[in-house]
């Protein structure tokens, strides 16, 4: 199976294949990522990255936040839709990363629209007092269901928020273990945002699973 065990190794190819190529820059920062990290699977990559880039460019944003940027990547995608005077801030809180995300990011054409901080979301997303068009989520998963309680009061009605692994490498559908802490907030946070009368959603079977949710009008 894949990487992440939800489609044939074939067929991934396939995809990749018939999908726009990554930037000689994503290319570099993805290799770099597998070679010098210890999660390198973190990374978008291709396919993730270009349907990022895709869903930025339709929806055309103002305002992008991430919560988790890794060494990037997603980031750089994300930012390709930003109108003109758009900005991205992206937030991380392993400092580790901090030089590699800003030499890759620096080198993006849209390096002025990407604003970096590092620190914790649940005290950087409030002081920055915006109104998110498009938010993408890629972090710790115990915290998902408080990270989605912090941003959907600051997502503009008709915005949208993307969560990462939200199908957590199949396990969502398997006996879960006890003390498997990460599962059970992925099958929580899930319940919550089914049950969520504010959003529509749509939980897709891409990659490690992408819930992607739309804030309803009042």
């Amino acid at each position: 199976m894949s990487t992440f065990e939800l489609i044939e190794p074939e067929i991934e190819a396939y995809c990749e294949a018939h999908t726009t190529g990554e930037s000689e820059l994503l290319r570099r920062l993805y290799r770099e990522t597998h070679l010098q990290t210890i999660n390198p699977r973190m990374a978008s990559g291709q396919l993730q990255g270009e349907f990022l880039s895709l869903i930025s460019r339709m929806i055309r944003p103002k305002r992008i936040l991430e919560i988790g940027t890794f060494t990037g990547y997603s980031a750089i995608c994300l930012a390709e839709g930003l109108v003109e005077d758009g900005i991205l801030h992206t937030i991380e809180i392993n400092e580790e990363y901090e030089d590699r995300i800003r030499e890759y990011v620096s080198q993006s054409p849209d390096s002025q629209k990407i604003q970096l901080h590092i620190g914790d979301a649940k005290t950087v997303v409030p002081s920055l007092n915006e109104t998110w068009d498009l938010v993408f989520i890629d972090a710790e998963k115990t915290d998902y269901e408080e990270y989605y309680n912090l941003v959907l009061p600051q997502v503009r009605e008709n915005g949208f928020i993307l969560i990462d692994n939200t199908l957590w490498n199949s396990k969502v559908v398997q006996e879960v273990r006890h003390n498997d802490r990460d599962t059970q907030a992925i099958l929580a946070f899930n319940d919550k945002v089914q049950e969520d009368p504010r959003v529509r959603n749509l939980l897709l079977p891409f990659r490690d699973g992408i819930m992607m949710i739309q804030k309803l009008t009042r």
